[in-house]
């Protein structure tokens, strides 16, 4: 083989890589493309205000008693509870604990834009102790016994990967978003999606509607009031109605305000 066959042949492969190395990108390009065309604008849309929901946190630390008031089949209950919200440049943490006859029960959830919720549970009743750090499914358990689970109190459903702007309409005379959240493999004991009506001016959500695993309706979540404290609106009264068994939960918190 003389020197002009060699370079042809040298030629040809780098030629051929090249080609190769083209095509590759050109075939990744596409895969890119495809996946970000394969959300749609709706989906993009509710992906970009659940992170924002995600990312919203107080201006300010603070500290709010009240009441926890349960009205089930086995009849009424009140507990005092309260809640301390803990503001840091990196994260924000809820700490929501009862006190009773029998012991006390704790929540701290610490919050992060970029990751998920972090849940630390405490419960201690005597012969009855329990200490744990949750995720997941985890976390459906109920909070003093109530409507509330410990993922409600966190939110967690505004952190699932399914996000999806459904419309705008008004809800409870308010212009709102309404946010389709879906859980990508509901166990049985779970919700399968939560709608919620998230408000324009405030950000806050006006009411949500949790879903079984079989898609039907399990709870109503309904804030009843606000109030201003130190310039600085606060929740109130927030309730949750369990539609399928007809007990009820709210937390009225004690605020002294403007």
């Amino acid at each position: 083989m003389n020197h002009f066959d060699m370079t042809v042949k040298s030629c040809g492969n780098v030629s051929q890589k090249i080609a190769l190395t083209a095509l590759t990108l050109f075939l990744a390009a596409g895969a890119r493309a495809e996946l970000t065309n394969a959300l749609s604008k709706a989906e993009v849309e509710g992906r970009e205000l659940a992170r924002q929901l995600c990312a919203a946190q107080p201006a300010e630390n603070f500290t709010n008693s009240g009441v926890l008031k349960i009205r089930a089949a086995a009849g009424k209950r009140e507990i005092p509870v309260k809640c301390t919200v803990t503001v840091s440049p990196t994260n924000w943490v809820s700490f929501y604990e009862i006190r009773n006859g029998f012991g006390t029960e704790s929540l701290t959830v610490t919050r992060e834009s970029s990751d998920n919720n972090c849940y630390y549970y405490h419960l201690d009743y005597g012969d009855q102790v329990k200490n744990s750090t949750l995720c997941g499914e985890g976390t459906i358990i109920p909070f003093a016994n109530s409507d509330f689970w410990l993922c409600d109190l966190g939110l967690e459903f505004f952190h699932w990967p399914g996000q999806k702007v459904l419309k705008k309409e008004v809800k409870r005379s308010r212009g709102c978003t309404v946010l389709e959240s879906t859980n990508p493999s509901p166990a049985t004991n779970a919700y399968s999606r939560v709608v919620s009506w998230i408000d324009h001016e405030s950000g806050g959500i006006v009411q949500a509607e949790a879903y079984d695993f079989r898609n039907k309706l399990l709870k109503e979540f309904t804030p009843k009031s606000f109030k201003k404290v130190a310039g600085q609106w606060q929740l109130q009264e927030i309730e949750i109605r369990n539609v399928q068994t007809g007990s009820r939960t709210r937390i009225e918190f004690d605020l002294t305000g403007e």
